[in-house]
């Protein structure tokens, strides 16, 4: 039917969304390193969450394709987890 959103599962979003903003409070007031670490916790739990769900379930994770979005979100939080571990406090 035209005009009939399909539903989706925001909780996916919701709870990488989640750690991520507890990585930042943590990083903006408390411990820089492990605020970091946190936050790029958040980005590789949106990518486990992205690789193991569904499209459907993914809801807003799902951008392209699955292999895509995964690997996008693997290599940005693998980044993020690197510059946390070599930058000294």
């Amino acid at each position: 039917m035209a005009g009939v959103a399909e539903r989706r599962s925001e909780w996916p979003l919701a709870l990488s969304l989640a750690v991520c903003a507890v990585g930042l409070v943590i990083l903006t007031f408390y411990d820089w390193r492990n605020g970091v670490l946190i936050f790029s916790g958040g980005v590789l739990l949106a990518a486990l969450l992205r690789a193991g769900l569904s499209d459907n379930a993914a809801g807003l994770l799902h951008v392209r394709s699955r292999m895509f979005d995964t690997l996008l979100l693997l290599g940005v939080g693998a980044a993020i987890l690197l510059l946390g571990l070599i930058v000294p406090n």
